[in-house]
C-alpha cells in the first residue's frame, strides 16, 4: 500500500502544481515582499477556482457521454440478442432449463410459443448440454434438429441467486446442414478396392471335365455379379481366379452387416466330387490413391489366405477387421509351393554366413522339433547353426537334453543374449511355429537381423512379422513340424537326418495333431512316412509326452474344476497358479468327455492370466480367443492376458462365447 500511495504521488498532476505555486508564495512572504506574495496568492487561488470549476463541468460530459453510450449499448446488445442473425438459446446447464431463446431458435425448434419453464431437450432431443459444464466453447457433434445440423457454441455466465452460486448458458446455433451433406457425400462416394480370390480353385476344378468347370465358373460369376450389382460398382475378373472389385464407400456398412454373405453364396458351387469353392476377400479403404487402396486391398487378402481362407478381410490406415473364417481350412494338395519354399530357404541358408532359429516364448515339442529340421538343413549346406534357447523351464526342456547330448548338438544352443552378440550383417534368422513379433522369444534378435524366414501354421493375426525374405506359412497344416518336414523331402534325403533330429520333428507333429486324430491331412502322413523312414520310432517319441504323478494329479484337479457353458464347452477357471504344460493336457483331456466341442483352461501367473483352448474342429477356438488377443488355429489355441482377474477374463471369455455361437 505505501508504495502504491508513493507512485501516485509521484505521479504529475495540476494538484501538484497548485502546491508549489502556494509554496512559493509563501517563500515570496517569508523574504519580506509581503504585496508580491499577496498576488501571487490571489492569482494562485483564482486559478485554483477556474481549475476546479474545469474539471468539474468536464467530469459531468465524460459521465454523460459514457451514460449514453452504455444506454446505446444496452439498445444494440438487446436488439442484437432479439434480432440476432443466428438462433440463440439462455438456459441454465445444471436443469436444462430455458429462460429465453430468440425467434430463429424457435423457428427450428418447431415451437410457436416461448419455451420458458421448458427444458431444452424437450424441443432439441439430442442436444446434451454437458460440454458447458466440462469448461468447452463448441459441442463436440453436430446436433441435428428435424432435417437440418447445426454446430452450437456457447459460453457459461455465473449469477448468485439468492446466496446460491448458479450458471447460465447462453448458446449460439449455426446451421452447417449443405456443409455436412456435402462432407457426407464425399465420404460416402470415395472408392473402396477389393480383391476376390478363389482360394481353392486348383483343388475344385481338379478332374474336372471343360463342360463342368465353365458352368461352374459360370454359376460362380453369376453369384458374384449379383452381389456386386446394388453397388453398380465395377467387378471384373483379371486372372483365373482373382476378381478386381471397385465400388463406392456407401455401401460397405451392407456388406459388412451381412458379413459378406456372398462367401456362403459360393459355398452352394459343389464339384461332381462333392467339394464346395471357397472364396477369399481383401477390402482395402480409407487410403488417399488408388495405389494405396490396391496395397490394402492386396494386404487383406494375403492376410485372409494366410488365416486359412473363405473369409473377408477389411484392411484401413490403421488395422484389419475380420468376416468369417470360422470354416476348417482346406488341406492343398499340390506341393508346389512346399518345393518353391524349398528351394528359396536352402539359397538363404546358403548365402547366409550363420544361422539362427528362434521359436516363440515358453517353446514346445512343435516349436523345437522345426528348429531342429533347420539346422539339418544348415548342416548339409555346412553353414553354421544355432537354435536360441528358453532359458526358464519350458515343455521342450526333455527334448532339448537329449539333443544336447548328440556331438552335432554340443554347442548348437545360444542365450537370447549370446546370438544378439553373435549376430552380423549376413546372418539368416528363421523364425518357426509363430508370426506374431510379440510371441517371439528374443524380439531384440529379430529387429536387428537384416534376413529373416518366417514358417508357421498358425492362423494370421493383425499383427504379424512384416518384411521376411521367406513366409512358408500354411494354417491347414497340423504343425510346423510338419511343414519343415515337407521343406526337408526337398533338400536331403533320409538318412541325412540323424535319429534324434526326425524324433524331434514326429514329437512335433505327434503334439499338435493329438497323435494323428486332430487336423491331420494326407501330407500330415506323408511328413511322418519320411520322418520314419529317416529312424523316427514312435515308441520312443512317447517318452516326451509321460507325466510324473504330481503333474498326473495336477491335472486330474483341473478337470475337476471344469464347468459346462452353453452345453458343449466346459471351462476350467482356477484360481491358483498351476504348470502351464498341464494346464494344456488338460484342456486336451477335456475334450475325450462325452458332449464337449470346446475346453477352456484359464489360471493366473504372476500380474497375468493364461489361457489355453482345444476344439475337435468344428468350433473355432481361435475366432473365440482372438477379442482377447490370443491367437493359433481352429483347434488349439492361447492368450495371455496382462493386468487382469481371473474372473475379468472368464467374463470377457464368456462374452466372446457367446457373441461366436450368436454369429454362427
Amino acid at each position: 500500500m505505501h508504495k502504491k500511495g508513493l507512485s501516485h504521488l509521484l505521479e504529475p498532476s495540476f494538484r501538484l502544481y497548485f502546491i508549489f505555486l502556494a509554496a512559493f508564495a509563501a517563500a515570496t512572504a517569508i523574504s519580506g515582499s509581503f504585496g508580491l506574495a499577496a498576488v501571487e496568492g490571489v492569482v494562485v487561488f483564482l486559478l485554483f477556482l477556474y481549475f476546479r470549476r474545469s474539471s468539474s463541468l468536464r467530469r459531468r460530459e465524460i459521465l454523460g457521454y459514457i451514460e449514453n453510450i452504455t444506454c446505446n449499448m444496452d439498445v444494440a446488445a438487446k436488439d442484437t440478442m432479439v434480432n440476432a442473425p443466428l438462433p440463440m438459446v439462455i438456459f441454465r446447464p445444471d436443469t436444462e432449463e430455458v429462460i429465453w431463446s430468440n425467434d430463429r431458435f424457435l423457428q427450428i425448434s418447431g415451437e410457436r410459443d416461448h419455451l420458458f419453464d421448458r427444458k431444452i431437450t424437450d424441443a432439441v432431443p439430442d442436444f446434451d448440454p454437458r460440454w458447458l459444464m466440462e469448461g468447452k466453447t463448441q459441442c463436440p457433434t453436430e446436433v441435428r434438429v428435424s432435417d437440418l445440423r447445426f454446430l452450437v457454441f456457447g459460453h457459461l455466465v455465473r449469477t448468485d441467486d439468492k446466496d446460491e452460486r448458479r450458471y447460465l448458458a447462453t448458446t449460439y446455433w449455426v446451421d452447417v446442414t449443405a456443409f455436412s451433406d456435402l462432407r457426407d457425400e464425399f465420404y460416402a462416394t470415395r472408392p473402396v478396392v477389393a480383391i476376390l480370390n478363389l482360394d481353392n480353385y486348383e483343388e475344385v476344378f481338379k478332374g474336372v471335365s471343360d463342360n463342368v468347370k465353365t458352368a461352374m465358373l459360370s454359376d460362380i460369376n453369376r453369384r458374384l455379379d449379383e452381389w456386386a450389382a446394388p453397388t453398380e460398382g465395377l467387378l471384373c475378373r483379371y486372372d483365373r481366379d482373382h476378381y478386381l472389385f471397385l465400388f463406392d464407400e456407401r455401401y460397405l456398412p451392407a456388406f459388412l452387416e451381412k458379413k459378406f454373405d456372398v462367401l456362403d453364396q459360393i459355398h452352394e458351387v459343389v464339384n461332381p466330387n462333392g467339394l464346395p469353392a471357397t472364396l477369399s476377400i481383401g477390402v482395402g479403404r480409407d487410403a488417399d490413391t488408388y495405389a494405396g487402396l490396391f496395397q490394402y486391398a492386396s494386404l487383406a487378402v494375403e492376410m485372409a489366405l494366410s488365416r486359412g481362407g473363405d473369409q473377408a478381410v477389411v484392411k484401413n490406415r490403421f488395422n484389419f477387421d475380420f468376416y468369417g473364417g470360422r470354416a476348417k481350412e482346406t488341406e492343398k494338395h499340390t506341393k508346389v509351393k512346399s518345393r518353391v519354399m524349398a528351394n528359396a530357404l536352402a539359397e538363404l541358408i546358403g548365402d547366409a554366413s550363420q544361422v539362427f532359429v528362434m521359436g516363440h516364448k515358453f517353446p514346445d515339442l512343435d516349436c523345437m522339433g522345426p528348429a531342429v529340421g533347420i539346422l539339418a538343413i544348415a548342416r548339409k549346406r555346412g553353414v553354421p547353426a544355432h537354435i536360441v534357447r528358453d532359458p526358464d523351464p519350458n515343455p521342450a526342456d526333455k527334448l532339448v537334453q537329449e539333443l544336447t547330448l548328440l556331438p552335432e548338438y554340443e554347442n548348437a544352443f545360444l542365450s537370447p543374449a549370446d546370438a544378439l552378440i553373435q549376430a552380423d550383417a549376413s546372418s539368416l534368422l528363421v523364425v518357426v511355429d509363430t508370426n506374431r513379433p510379440e510371441q517371439v522369444l528374443a524380439r531384440d534378435l529379430l529387429e536387428s537381423v537384416n534376413k529373416v524366414a518366417v514358417i508357421d501354421h498358425h492362423r494370421r493375426a493383425a499383427s504379424y512379422i512384416e518384411g521376411a525374405a521367406l513366409n512358408f506359412h500354411e494354417p491347414y497344416a497340423s504343425s510346423a513340424s510338419e511343414l519343415v518336414t515337407e521343406l526337408l523331402q526337398y533338400i536331403m534325403e533320409p538318412s541325412d537326418l540323424i535319429r534324434g533330429e526326425a524324433e524331434a520333428l514326429m514329437a512335433g507333429i505327434v503334439l499338435d495333431s493329438k497323435n494323428f486324430t486332430i487336423r491331420t491331412g494326407s501330407r500330415t502322413f506323408d511328413a511322418a512316412a519320411f520322418l520314419r523312414r529317416a529312424g523316427a520310432d514312435t515308441t520312443e517319441v512317447r517318452r516326451f509326452f509321460k507325466s510324473d504323478l504330481t503333474h498326473t494329479i495336477s491335472r486330474y484337479g483341473i478337470l475337476k474344476e471344469a464347468k459346462m457353458y452353453r452345453g458343449d464347452m466346459a471351462i476350467a477357471a482356477l484360481d491358483h497358479p498351476v504348470d502351464r504344460v498341464t494346464a494344456a493336457q488338460a484342456a486336451d483331456e477335456l475334450l475325450s468327455v462325452s458332449g464337449v466341442a470346446a475346453s477352456f483352461v484359464l489360471f493366473p501367473d504372476a500380474d497375468r492370466v493364461i489361457l489355453s483352448a482345444r476344439s475337435l474342429g468344428d468350433t473355432n477356438v481361435q475366432v473365440i480367443l482372438e477379442p482377447l488377443g490370443g491367437g493359433g488355429n481352429a483347434a488349439v489355441a492361447g492368450a495371455q492376458i496382462p493386468k487382469k482377474s481371473v474372473a475379468e477374463v472368464q467374463d470377457a471369455l464368456l462374452a466372446s462365447i457367446d457373441k461366436y455361437c450368436e454369429d454362427e
